[in-house]
């Protein structure tokens, strides 16, 4: 893991201090939520405990290291951004299948199952939507419904069943998908979830940082972004051009580093980066 630590460092050199992006930068109140919510307008859904085993998402499983990983992600992520005062959070990886919807549906999840806390997980991955793959949840309409089609917003809401997590699915996909992220309906959106509720975590599970335009026009509407790379896959050359594109428009919350010294997916904990 040299080659990652030397890339970090690199990144670490080249940032420059920058103000908080909102609240006063000190730790914000905890503000529990209630201990059960009703949900009366969201669309809510059970997913088996044997689909939540196959796609590897937390809930299905009751313990062991792959269970404790996120939860120390989970504890990482909620003191970077309380001291910050963030709550809209972006995920994304250098180039595909290095783990980013993986651990954005998991750090959603185990985020919803803390007390403090309620969690909206919006695929924005208009190209390549797939989170619902996640949740076997068929065709799904979702945002690009919303923004091209004036699907109203609760229509398109799914409660997979965990903690106080909601999701929204990409729904069919969007040939201009930086456009369609950066229209002021989609701004107007983000400024509204992000404002509406104190306790609520927004989670954006967006394109790869390399392979599109997307991540670098939307950033700068997030508050800091979480990066996930691969052991073994990602190269470090890959690493150090990611995160010099978006350092100038959002700041880098962490790195995740999926599957060290494990075969099957499991995050270390965060490399942070600010």
């Amino acid at each position: 893991m040299e080659w990652f630590q030397a890339a970090l460092d690199r990144y670490k050199q080249q940032q420059h201090p920058s103000p908080p992006r909102s609240g006063t930068g000190r730790t914000q109140p905890i503000r529990p939520v209630p201990a059960t919510i009703v949900y009366t307008r969201t669309r809510s859904v059970q997913i088996p405990e044997p689909v939540l085993r196959e796609q590897r998402i937390l809930t299905g499983f009751e313990s062991g290291p792959f269970v404790d990983a996120f939860k120390i992600l989970r504890t990482q992520v909620l003191h970077r951004v309380r001291e910050k005062g963030w709550n809209v959070i972006g995920v994304s990886s250098p180039g595909e299948r290095e783990g980013k919807t993986f651990t954005a549906v998991n750090l959603a999840a185990s985020l919803a199952m803390d007390v403090t806390q309620s969690v909206l997980l919006v695929d924005a991955n208009l190209r390549h939507p797939s989170v619902h793959e996640m949740f076997d949840l068929g065709d799904s309409q979702g945002l690009a419904d919303y923004l091209l089609d004036d699907v109203p917003i609760e229509e398109l809401l799914v409660h997979p069943g965990i903690g106080r997590f909601v999701l929204l699915p990409g729904g069919r996909t969007v040939a201009h998908s930086a456009e369609a992220l950066t229209s002021p309906k989609m701004l107007a959106l983000v400024d509204e979830l992000k404002h509406r509720y104190q306790s609520r975590m927004i989670l954006f599970d967006l394109p790869p940082i390399l392979q599109t335009s997307d991540v670098l026009a939307f950033s700068p509407y997030l508050d800091a972004m979480l990066v996930v790379i691969e052991e073994g896959r990602t190269k470090a050359e890959d690493v150090e051009r990611a995160l010099s594109l978006v350092k100038h428009s959002t700041p880098v919350l962490g790195t995740v580093v999926n599957k060290v010294g494990h075969s099957t997916a499991t995050p270390s904990s965060m490399k942070r980066m600010i």
